[in-house]
């Protein structure tokens, strides 16, 4: 779209979390490329994620979970939510700001409705298959519904009219390593397995990897190198542990080039959260994924199915994984390099680089010229 922005400002709302700040960044980045001003509001947690934000200014807005499992904290939390909306009103009236976007998480949830009432225009943004619970609650007052995935569930039939699939945005240091070519994998030569969890999984690849690493066979051990998140209180034993198979391994809370490290694996084990899913698709990287359990709405489930179904990966519920079977499958995977290379084919076509251009466009659509 050729319209710039001119120096006006747009206010992005998102829950203080890599999966609603990293695709809020990746439009913050492609906005201010056509000249807008940003703004981002959020929660405490923007200091672990929100360092590299585009912002000109960062507004900590109050927010609370809406839950009836704990009625006596539901005055309290209705209050936090009442002050985030009058604070969220006075930030939007006094900035001028032109578009309110909101990407998810209860701390979006003030702001958006803030914009509905003053009849400023907004959308919300759905990383994953399923319509998150503050974004449903939104979806029926903003002025459109950008979705990643075709046939989101769960969208109200009064906000179908809304909806437009954009893709999930990622960041421009993943756009820099897009489409990169699959690093040959030689019968003798190293094998680069990158691990990662996010904030809630790592603990759980912790546990999980090293059996499984000394349970593989000695010819795929040699070949190993490995790159894992780790907590860093399990980063100890998980050391030791690759030690005494004699396995090469990178062990790092976080790692800051992370989609420098994707492009350079042949083989992803993570997660299925929205940004990785939508990261694998834009490198074009094969997973194999073990969805959070009992997360809400089972989002990370469908996400997973998805890539799945794509032919990009695989998927691995956790209640099903055992250490024999699942170095077997690792090691019989592993042994078949054109198999993991269509796979990786088949990831980039699931992705969706032109996301933020995408959601761009579809947020200035939506502006009072």
């Amino acid at each position: 779209m050729a319209a710039h922005g001119q120096g006006r400002l747009v206010m992005l709302a998102a829950g203080g979390t890599g999966g609603h700040l990293f695709p809020a960044q990746a439009l913050a980045e492609e906005l201010v490329g056509r000249g807008f001003r940003i703004h981002l509001m959020t929660d405490e947690r923007v200091r672990d994620y929100g360092k590299s934000f585009p912002a000109e200014k960062v507004h900590i807005v109050p927010s609370a979970t809406l839950s009836l499992s704990d009625p006596l904290r539901l005055p309290g939390r209705l209050w936090r939510l009442y002050s985030g909306y009058r604070l969220s009103k006075q930030l939007i009236r006094s900035n001028e700001a032109v578009a309110v976007a909101g990407f998810g998480g209860y701390p979006s949830l003030p702001p958006l409705m803030a914009a509905a009432h003053l009849g400023v225009p907004s959308l919300v943004h759905e990383q994953n298959s399923v319509l998150g619970r503050a974004n449903k609650l939104l979806s029926t007052r903003v002025t459109k519904v950008a979705t990643s995935f075709e046939n989101v569930r769960l969208i109200p039939p009064e906000a179908t009219g809304k909806v437009v699939l954009t893709g999930n945005p990622v960041r421009a240091v993943v756009k820099a390593v897009a489409a990169a070519a699959y690093p040959a994998l030689d019968p003798a030569g190293p094998i680069q397995l990158l691990v990662f969890g996010g904030s809630q999984g790592a603990r759980y690849f912790s546990d999980m990897m090293p059996p499984v690493v000394a349970a593989l066979p000695a010819e795929v051990q040699k070949r190993l190198v490995i790159t894992q998140q780790c907590r860093e209180e399990d980063l100890p034993r998980v050391k030791e542990a690759y030690a005494r198979a004699g396995v090469q391994a990178d062990l790092s809370p976080f790692f800051m080039d992370m989609p420098k490290r994707m492009a350079g694996s042949h083989l992803v084990i993570a997660r299925s959260g929205a940004s990785t899913i939508a990261e694998l698709g834009v490198v074009g990287r094969p997973a194999i994924l073990v969805p959070l359990p009992h997360a809400l709405d089972n989002d990370q489930l469908r996400n997973a199915e998805s890539f799945e179904r794509a032919g990009a990966g695989w998927l691995k519920p956790q209640s099903g994984i055992e250490t024999t079977g699942f170095a077997a499958f690792l090691a019989e995977l592993l042994s078949r390099p054109e198999r993991l290379k269509e796979a990786a084919a088949a990831a980039l076509r699931h992705g969706r680089p032109d996301a933020a251009r995408a959601l761009a466009d579809t947020l200035q659509s939506i502006l009072v010229r």
